[in-house]
């Protein structure tokens, strides 16, 4: 991972300027708690380990195995427009299924010529890029086993993680494989915004050591399970400070079969033109409120329409920049009861939506509020963030 993606922007104002069911053909191994005082035959304990170092001893031996180290190649042009391979980014990898799945960040990949991955025993093995979720900064590698018995970590559940609930992560920090640090959930619930001005909700605070490299590896529990997928780290030198970053586990249930389908995760959406307020535009309009987003326009015969939602009049378009606003279309506020102050906010309320959802969307007509409910479509593939 380069320096650049791991200095973390946070949505909120969390630190002073100093300084996400599988499918039937995903095959998950079921809980698998880790023997704590059973490590590998081969291996001799000293007698005066404590029970803590035992269990971590354990967990790290059974699973380490499924942690891959990710390596990419980019393609530049020079002068003469030949391609030109570099080095692109080191990250990390949990094997999640046994047919050769991989879950890790999507920044790991982005760009991405080639991927290779090494295994623990050393392989060195060409990958494909089957699937990425840049809102969640999640994607799904697959490689070929070739009759190769691999290890698979088992997915948990982050509903139920505790502030203190120890923790540890796995991953290739520097280069250096298969590096385990340990520590506690140091916060839960963190919204942070990603590299696309978009925000990661729910995210997992540790003060396990998150550096360069890690990203993309496993946060486990102490039963060995998968929790999170570590991201991202805050820290004003860009090395870590103790405050780093998971996508929880629950997340990436909900995407990965997605990205494993389609390629894409298959989201919810409201078939209008969405444009977002600002000074300029509510002083010219005379618009009753100050945040929200315009229907500029709808979808004819969309969900939208069908719902009754109005967009903007074709003859009293205004342009801004080279983006032409059409005016007196509904302005809407909340949906599902999530505030919309911004076309980044509306595309957040509707991230955990499928299509076929139906939601709750509020908005101003005129003076009036008013209320409706809209099924949601499938949102295309190309679309801007405002």
């Amino acid at each position: 991972m380069s320096r650049n993606h791991i200095i973390l922007m946070t949505a909120v104002a969390l630190f002073a300027a100093s300084g996400g069911f599988w499918a039937a053909q995903v095959a998950i191994k079921p809980h698998e708690p880790v023997p704590a005082t059973a490590p590998p035959a081969s291996m001799v304990l000293p007698v005066s380990l404590s029970e803590v170092e035992r269990d971590t001893i354990a967990l790290y031996q059974d699973r380490n195995r499924a942690v891959v180290n990710i390596t990419t190649e980019t393609i530049t042009y020079n002068w003469f427009l030949e391609p030109i391979p570099r080095q692109g980014t080191t990250g990390s990898g949990s094997i999640i299924d046994e047919r050769g799945y991989v879950l890790t960040n999507q920044h790991v990949v982005e760009d991405a010529y080639k991927v290779f991955l090494t295994l623990y025993d050393g392989s060195r093995l060409e990958g494909e890029v089957v699937g990425v979720d840049p809102e969640n900064d999640l994607a799904v590698v697959t490689f070929d086993p070739d009759d190769r018995d691999v290890d698979v970590i088992p997915l948990g559940d982050s509903e139920g993680l505790q502030v203190g609930q120890r923790v540890l992560a796995i991953g290739n920090p520097f280069g250096l494989e298969r590096t385990l640090t340990t520590g506690i959930v140091s916060g839960l619930g963190r919204p942070l915004k990603a590299r696309n001005n978009l925000v990661i909700r729910d995210m997992i605070q540790t003060d396990a050591s998150i550096n360069p490299g890690n990203s993309g590896g496993p946060l486990l529990n102490m039963s060995g399970d998968m929790v999170g997928i570590n991201t991202m780290i805050y820290s004003p030198s860009g090395g870590s400070v103790g405050i780093g970053f998971a996508v929880p586990v629950n997340t990436a249930r909900r995407v990965v079969p997605d990205l494993i389908e389609f390629g894409t995760v298959r989201r919810g959406w409201i078939d209008i033109v969405p444009r977002q307020l600002f000074p300029q535009l509510v002083d010219y309009a005379n618009l009753p409120v100050s945040s929200g987003v315009l229907v500029s326009e709808i979808s004819r015969g969309g969900n939208a329409e069908s719902a009754g939602i109005r967009g903007g009049d074709s003859r009293r378009g205004v342009r801004y920049g080279r983006t032409v606003i059409y005016l007196g279309g509904d302005i809407i506020t909340t949906v599902d009861g999530t505030p919309v102050a911004s076309v980044a906010n509306l595309y957040e309320a509707l991230e955990d939506n499928a299509p076929g959802d139906t939601v709750v969307v509020e908005f101003i007509r005129g003076r009036r509020r008013m209320s409706t409910e809209v099924e949601l479509s499938e949102r295309p593939a190309q679309f801007e963030w405002d």
